[in-house]
């Protein structure tokens, strides 16, 4: 999508949407390193924040011309989903502080 788009649109427009997408991704596994509760919730809302961004990258890429009609539902689609699942799994774990989430031991580390 992105390397279609004129020089001038893809240094703007085109390089934010791909980190802000990019940075989605970051800080879910940011925040899974974490092992933490509460620094692992922070990171999902960050998540939650970039997804916010890589939409509005997106419609201001359709109202511009530089994507489709079918490219951007299809694409609005997948983030609306993505939104409920990033949701559900920020709900799933709670408001828990105290707790910590375990590093693998070394048998888990194993294959075999």
């Amino acid at each position: 999508m992105v390397i279609h788009m004129d020089d001038f649109a893809r240094s703007t427009l085109g390089k934010q949407w791909i980190r802000s997408a990019d940075s989605v991704a970051a800080n879910i596994s940011e925040g899974f390193g974490r092992y933490f509760y509460k620094e692992h919730r922070l990171f999902l809302f960050y998540a939650r924040g970039s997804l916010s961004e890589t939409e509005t990258w997106l419609q201001k890429s359709f109202k511009r011309g530089y994507i489709s009609q079918e490219l951007f539902n299809r694409l609005s689609k997948d983030i609306r989903n993505l939104r409920i699942k990033l949701n559900n799994y920020i709900h799933s774990i709670g408001k828990q502080t105290k707790i910590y989430l375990k590093e693998p031991d070394d048998n888990q580390m194993t294959t075999g």
